[in-house]
């Protein structure tokens, strides 16, 4: 790429790049930021001090192939795109909510929605707990198609299973569908060298 325009090319995964864009402009401050996306599948990134945060050998950590305490009236057919037969991304993402309700996520009933709700909840009690964040922003269709019919339950959930650290803050991007494209053009522009990351 780089030969073919004559300029640098820089590649992460788009939660990450996602994290960046929405930390920039609406996140300075937070110093851990984690950026949860609920789309066809579910992903994050965590920015702390401002740098995506990545784990050994480069690595980036999955935050939605972890195993919760869940809620759900079919957990026969909770499977997950990585093969497991328990992770949050199973129960929450628009691929995991059509394969256990059999219906897109837009024409789930309120019980339904319940119980993605408290799923998501004791997924966002688990990273609070491990990661501590100042700050959870969500994005992603499933996320900005229910808005706070989604998080406000999910944040109760939460909270009432918080027992060892604070709860963080819980919000809806301000970047909705654009978080991604508005981290891109801040690595267009500056790279990836302050970012721990490979360029």
């Amino acid at each position: 790429m780089e030969g073919q325009f004559g300029c640098p090319f820089h590649v992460d995964v788009d939660t990450n790049v996602a994290a960046l864009g929405e930390y920039r402009q609406f996140g300075q401050g937070a110093g851990r930021f984690l950026y949860l996306t609920l789309s066809t599948g579910m992903g994050g990134g965590f920015l702390v001090d401002g740098e995506i945060y990545r784990g050994a050998g480069g690595e980036h950590p999955e935050v939605a192939h972890q195993s919760i305490a869940m809620r759900c009236s079919h957990p026969e057919r909770v499977v997950c795109e990585c093969g497991c037969p328990d992770c949050l991304e199973a129960l929450v993402s628009g691929n995991g909510i059509r394969r256990v309700y059999g219906r897109p996520a837009e024409q789930l009933d309120d019980a339904q929605w319940d119980e993605v709700a408290y799923n998501l909840g004791q997924g966002l009690r688990n990273l609070a707990t491990i990661y501590l964040p100042d700050v959870i922003v969500l994005g992603g269709g499933i996320a900005h198609g229910r808005g706070e019919r989604l998080l406000r339950p999910a944040r109760r959930v939460m909270r009432e299973h918080l027992k060892l650290v604070p709860a963080p803050k819980v919000r809806l991007s301000h970047h909705g569908y654009d978080t991604a494209l508005a981290g891109a053009l801040i690595i267009a522009k500056e790279g990836l060298k302050g970012q721990r990351g490979r360029s």
